[in-house]
């Protein structure tokens, strides 16, 4: 059933009395600011008649988004307290820590160390700082800067697309090592990009930053929905380019695994718009899906072919159990379900203005099911700012912090560093990090966003953001300089004593 989108009383009763216009003033601006009525260019008459007869619409001309507009697709606020794109009591499966711990010595503290975090277990595992013990000079020092950490949004703040933003390199540096302490500060990388192998996408990243970046510190949009690998064995992967999301969902462990491409090329028709070529053809992967049960939708990444994807998606969600061919009796109850890797509308890019994102194509989906079914489509939303996808950063964090420094802790002031208001500072917000809003990416305002406002500050760059969260926590006299003549925390010989 489909929604009527107007009302018949819209309609007007009587016919109407065939006029001249008068002035057209579309090219003279009678029109007030604000006004909602498009206006119509026309040739006007010396005397002030136009050619054209203009007839008044019968309908509205203000678009019918809001009867199709799914309730949760409106962009999350602090002002209205909620900071998910998912119904209350959605579950969202995320991997376990990536390994075991390497400690032999853990201990759980219940008092000062146990975790605050909302959704977050009341104890977290943490170890005595030996180095520093060792060092009663920097043991101070070397303390807090073990118990700060930072969270980097990529695009935006680190890079547009492929082009390094200059402060980012530096950033790297500092917390690499280069810094008066000498030792790396903790910092993971937690972005809603996608469509690549995380190993891909570092040493990608690697190469633009100067820096090494481990795969141990770094989440993508689509990480956690590895666990998804448990649930489901035949899925629909959509976005990305070519077959890389293919890839991603095999190196997930994801059994079977289809995408749009190997559909249209079972049966063309199914995309009647699409040029599909022969090179697509052999690189395709085509059955009788007829006879094939999809369990789930995974859209890993953006669309490339927005009207492919859609119509193959409308298909399956209409379908008796993710069956292409099928219509089913009830399709709410029989709907197979559909997952998102994360709900930005918009990301920055290496053009002017930011371009539409996943979260664009979603709400389209969106907008489309409901005008043909009349029901709001169920679907679930990963990325930032879901608590999910924030949990799983505690694990990294706590993972890492065990890879550098050798002591599997949380640290007790971490620092998220972004440029969306809507995803890196409201979830930020939401589960008790502080705030650093950088206007080099999305955010372009002024002081600080209205709606969703980072709670550390907004700074011009990422750089200024870093340092400023470093002298808070580690003195006012904080060098971001190593300097071996006079650092204190390295031993006779140039060893340093921190592990």
């Amino acid at each position: 059933m489909s929604p009527s989108a107007f009302d018949d009383k819209e309609l007007a009763e009587t016919p109407l009395t065939q006029t001249k216009s008068n002035t057209n003033n579309a090219r003279s601006g009678s029109l007030a600011v604000g006004s909602s009525e498009l206006p119509i260019p026309g040739d006007a008459h010396d005397d002030g008649t136009a050619n054209a007869i203009e007839v008044p619409a019968t309908r509205s001309a203000i678009a019918d988004t809001t009867n199709y507009m799914h309730n949760l697709s409106l962009s999350p606020s602090m002002k209205e307290r909620r900071g998910s794109r998912n119904s209350f009591g959605t579950s969202l499966p995320i991997p376990r820590s990536k390994r075991q711990s390497r400690l032999s010595s853990v201990h759980y503290p219940d008092g000062h160390g146990a975790a605050k975090r909302p959704g977050m277990p009341s104890i977290q595992p943490s170890r005595d700082i030996i180095a520093a013990q060792l060092q009663d000079l920097a043991g101070e020092k070397v303390h807090a800067a073990k118990d700060m950490a930072f969270v980097f949004d990529i695009d935006g703040v680190l890079v547009h697309g492929d082009r390094l933003i200059p402060e980012g390199q530096r950033v790297l540096e500092i917390l690499n090592g280069d810094n008066q302490l000498g030792i790396k500060i903790p910092h993971i990388f937690l972005t809603n990009g996608s469509g690549k192998p995380e190993q891909a996408r570092v040493d990608q990243l690697s190469k633009i930053l100067h820096n090494p970046i481990s795969t141990e510190q770094f989440i993508q949009s689509h990480t956690p929905m590895r666990a998804l690998a448990e649930y489901y064995k035949t899925v629909l992967v959509v976005g990305g380019e070519g077959y890389k999301c293919r890839e991603v969902a095999e190196q997930y462990g994801f059994e079977d695994i289809v995408v749009p491409n190997d559909i249209v090329a079972w049966d063309p028709t199914i995309a009647p718009y699409r040029v599909f070529t022969e090179e697509e053809r052999k690189t395709s992967r085509p059955r009788d899906f007829s006879k094939t049960n999809i369990e789930a939708i995974m859209v890993f990444s953006d669309s490339r072919d927005y009207a492919t994807d859609i119509q193959i998606i409308m298909d399956l969600l209409q379908s008796e159990n993710g069956r292409l061919g099928t219509r089913a009796k009830d399709p709410v109850s029989q709907r197979i379900p559909i997952y998102f890797s994360q709900g930005d509308m918009l990301c920055p890019t290496e053009h002017p203005f930011p371009r539409m994102s996943q979260g664009a194509f979603r709400i389209g989906l969106e907008a489309m099911y409901k005008s043909l079914t009349g029901v709001e489509l169920e679907r679930v939303v990963y990325g930032k700012p879901e608590l999910a996808t924030y949990k799983y950063a505690d694990e990294v964090i706590a993972s890492w912090m065990e890879t550098i420094h050798n002591e599997e802790k949380l640290p007790s002031h971490i620092y998220m560093i972004g440029d969306n208001p809507a995803s890196d500072i409201i979830g930020g917000n939401m589960y008790g990090w502080n705030t650093c809003l950088v206007r080099t990416g999305v955010f372009q305002g002024g002081d600080n966003d209205e709606n969703n406002p980072a709670s550390f500050g907004v700074f011009n760059n990422v750089l200024e953001a870093v340092q400023t969260a470093m002298k808070k926590e580690l003195g006012e006299d904080f060098e971001f300089k190593f300097d071996e003549k006079i650092n204190p925390v390295m031993q006779e010989g140039g060893v340093s004593a921190i592990a």
